[in-house]
């Protein structure tokens, strides 16, 4: 058997399954002026404000080259503060501005719209959930350059 088809690869349902996900949060995020990635962002200062962009790397998932410019338009609408910690001119901290936190009451309705429309069985979200997660650390382990 040859598992060279493309109806065989999970990448490619993952991949898939992704931007339709991600479509699905366009018309939801819209009016708030967000793009998906900003969402990201904001969501992970609205858990963790005042924190660095490598804290905010590393709990978004997304590289420093992604995050720069997704900061620079966020703090241009208003919403968050880039400031030199104390004592390192190298490490920036991200502060949400009033504008930022007035915007998580906006966007209290998403995470549950977007279930309803995804998965509207929350056992089915919370194992697909699970599964992606066990994915991520286990390809983020094996090619992670501290394990070769």
């Amino acid at each position: 058997m040859s598992y060279l088809k493309l109806d065989l690869q999970i990448c490619h349902s993952l991949y898939s399954a992704t931007n339709a996900l991600i479509r699905a949060y366009r018309p939801l995020l819209e009016p708030l002026g967000l793009t998906y990635p900003q969402y990201l962002v904001m969501l992970s200062l609205w858990e963790r404000d005042g924190i660095s962009v490598k804290a905010l790397s590393e709990h978004t998932r997304l590289d420093a080259g992604t995050l720069t410019p997704i900061l620079k338009r966020l703090e241009d609408k208003g919403w968050l503060r880039r400031t030199v910690y104390p004592g390192d001119e190298r490490q920036k901290r991200l502060e949400l501005t009033k504008a930022g936190w007035k915007l998580k009451s906006e966007a209290e309705s998403v995470p549950e719209a977007i279930a309803c429309q995804a998965m509207p069985d929350l056992e089915s979200a919370n194992q697909l959930k699970n599964l992606c997660e066990t994915l991520y650390r286990t390809l983020k382990a094996q090619n992670d350059p501290g394990n070769t």
